[in-house]
């Protein structure tokens, strides 16, 4: 049944890739990494992403946490939540709120990252926040603005530490003025430029569905393979991987993002091209709405709560 199905997927992936090539659809905002393919099947995963090193469990007033950050000596972890302007010192040890700091009036906040004293948070919108002196008396916010909207919703925000960029992950449409045969086959990653504080027009990094398509025929030994097959099947029409969550790995550099929809972490190369897909298990990832590593390499995932407890996953890197 398993040589049936992945018959069926080899034979109709390769006729919608003749009738979709990623050059056939062009915008002054889409630069060429659309045609980006996928790498070799030597990439090594260093996580076990249904076996947690360690769970916290967060007060009630985290039920929706949105964003995780962690500040640079990795003493203390920061969240936000979609629905209030507060930033939470959270303790590593047991998740427990060690400080909460008003930074602005309440709204839809999405993702945090902490860049030596500055504070940077992300709005649904795209609006992006830089808070400095973080709690103290002389706190300062200020505010950026850009062509991004609502339309776009900016779900993931991460710090490129090589490029002195945030990066900006989209759930919603790519940008504005594109078709809708263009726009559901893809999701897009925009780079602010922290050299200017501007948000380049391009996408930095672009995942895209005929490429997701053609890694998953060229790994079919992937846990979970027949079901991330039917998430990404050919006979869907759209995108349905919807970026919740990104971070950037501090020792490999990988691109690691997350779609609470479906349950899916795609891992993206430095130059964009997807070199592991994982199928991450319900009963563990309820909601993963938060990404991040500490200096280390363990990874951090926040869950909202969905009627429960939210709760953030501990795993450990291993080398």
């Amino acid at each position: 049944m398993v040589k049936i199905i992945s018959l069926f997927f080899l034979i109709t992936s390769s006729l919608f890739g003749c009738n979709s090539k990623p050059g056939n659809h062009t915008h002054p905002h889409v630069n060429n990494n659309d045609s980006l393919q996928t790498v070799g099947p030597d990439h090594e995963f260093k996580y076990q992403l249904d076996k947690p090193d360690e769970t916290f469990k967060l007060p009630e007033i985290l039920q929706e946490i949105s964003g995780l950050g962690i500040d640079d000596a990795g003493l203390f972890l920061y969240a936000v939540q979609d629905e209030l302007g507060v930033v939470y010192k959270l303790s590593k040890a047991d998740g427990e709120i060690v400080e909460k700091i008003k930074f602005h009036k309440d709204g839809d906040y999405e993702g945090i990252e902490l860049i030596g004293e500055d504070v940077f948070i992300v709005k649904s919108t795209g609006t992006l926040y830089q808070v400095s002196n973080l709690g103290k008396t002389n706190q300062q916010l200020k505010k950026f603005n850009s062509f991004l909207s609502r339309e776009n919703d900016v779900e993931g925000l991460a710090y490129d530490k090589k490029n002195n960029r945030l990066l900006l992950a989209c759930k919603g449409i790519p940008a504005t003025g594109e078709s809708f045969e263009v726009v559901r086959y893809k999701k897009v990653i925009y780079g602010f430029d922290l050299n200017n504080n501007t948000l380049n027009p391009d996408p930095i990094y672009t995942i895209q569905l005929e490429n997701i398509r053609k890694f998953l025929d060229d790994h079919r030994g992937l846990r979970a393979y027949e079901k991330l097959i039917e998430f990404f099947s050919v006979g869907k029409e759209n995108l349905t991987f919807n970026p919740s969550a990104i971070a950037i790995h501090p020792i490999s550099g990988d691109i690691f993002v997350t779609s609470s929809s479906g349950k899916v972490l795609i891992v993206l190369n430095t130059e964009g091209n997807v070199i592991h897909i994982e199928k991450l298990k319900k009963s563990v990832h309820v909601q993963p709405e938060g990404l991040v590593f500490d200096k280390f390499g363990n990874l951090y995932i926040s869950n909202e709560g969905k009627g429960g407890k939210a709760k953030i996953h501990k795993f450990n890197y291993q080398k």
